[in-house]
């Protein structure tokens, strides 16, 4: 029986721990699963709602690391987990995505000769101005096995010297959540409260530096809200670093009077997946939610000049559109004028079966 620890260090880290650790439980003769929550990104109503609505078990260990600088959050878990590992002695430690919890749980598994494996591997912006480009790249060169969502990552790590046989194209983990909760997810009555229909409004996130901390970023993309705001109604769950630099910008009135704009607090996972899967339109700098929307055909707009994951423009729904009004509007428009289209294009291996190859990949691996 394998022994392995999940690694949740954020939440976006949550919808891809769930279906593994749930795929561990159902094999339960093969793998002794244990969750470890760094809390690097930690709010209790929205921690809880987000174990609830992925019915992922109780972390069995919480670091309670909370925030603070790159550099002393990522000394932190490791601080914090290493006696963890010394006391569990898994077999394995699975990390997933790109945050600090990552490379710093990677960091000392490394240290200590536990195996790693990286879900969500290869993944690559080339952007080194992006502390999640950092994590990533040295992630994939410490662990044992690397799981790809895509074939272009396998060929990114191929290009960085990552042996073949450490390396497992396993589909985009998740997709998972997704198919598992979105009959779930229908069952939310936010459509009703926030009073949108189907199909006609749009949904906004907003939450990386490079948008919300920089003031002529984060106005130029206010200026084409607006805009898009007076043609369809726009629900945009607000995170809190994006709220307090609208405020300190002095652009929170500005945003306030925007007529046809609800501004709402972030939403656990199922009343958002419920609402954005029900959009005509998503503008986000999000990396999950360009793999999402491209899963569900939803025309999807990234705030952002590069992306991780260009398979959801090659073969999907995305679009590149920086945050310059111009360049966000003209794409706005072309992407609502288009007619609907069911020739829907999804990668290889985004069938919602990731997790089940993830965790026989490490038996075989292991034996």
């Amino acid at each position: 029986m394998l022994k392995v620890i999940n690694v949740v260090g954020a939440r976006p880290n949550f919808m891809k721990v769930a279906p593994i650790v749930e795929e561990m439980k159902r094999r339960e003769r093969e793998f002794a699963p244990l969750v470890v929550h760094t809390g690097q990104h930690y709010d209790a109503d929205m921690s809880d709602a987000f174990f609830r609505d992925l019915e992922l078990p109780e972390p069995d260990v919480y670091l309670g690391v909370g925030s603070g600088s790159h550099a002393a959050q990522t000394a932190a878990v490791m601080e914090r987990f290493e006696p963890v590992v010394l006391q569990e002695r898994p077999d394995w430690v699975l990390v997933v995505g790109d945050v600090n919890s990552t490379i710093a749980c990677a960091l000392v598994c490394a240290k200590l000769g536990v195996k790693v494996g990286h879900v969500e591997a290869g993944l690559r912006s080339r952007d080194r101005t992006m502390p999640e480009e950092i994590n990533r790249v040295l992630t994939d060169q410490i662990a044992d096995l690397l799981f790809t969502p895509s074939a272009d990552a396998d060929q990114n790590l191929l290009n960085e010297g990552i042996p073949q046989e450490r390396i497992r194209l396993v589909g985009n983990i998740m997709i998972d959540s997704l198919y598992r909760r979105l009959n779930h997810a229908k069952q939310s009555t936010i459509h009703q409260k926030l009073g949108v229909s189907d199909g006609d409004y749009a949904v906004l996130t907003l939450h990386r530096p490079s948008n919300v901390d920089e003031p002529d970023h984060l106005a130029g993309i206010v200026k084409a809200l607006a805009e898009v705001a007076s043609k369809m109604p726009v629900v945009f769950p607000v995170h809190p670093r994006t709220r307090k630099k609208l405020h300190e910008f002095e652009l929170s009135e500005r945003v306030e009077r925007i007529d046809n704009l609800q501004l709402v607090d972030p939403l656990g996972y199922v009343d958002f997946l419920q609402l954005y899967s029900g959009a005509r339109i998503v503008l986000t700098d999000s990396g999950g939610i360009q793999e999402e929307t491209t899963a569900l055909g939803i025309p999807c707009l990234t705030l952002r000049e590069n992306t991780e994951r260009p398979i959801t423009i090659e073969m999907g729904t995305n679009q590149l559109v920086g945050c310059e009004p111009e360049r966000i509007l003209a794409a706005f428009y072309a992407a609502v004028e288009k007619p609907s289209s069911n020739d829907l294009r999804l990668p290889p291996l985004w069938d919602g079966h990731t997790a089940e190859r993830i965790v026989s990949s490490l038996l075989e691996y292991s034996r």
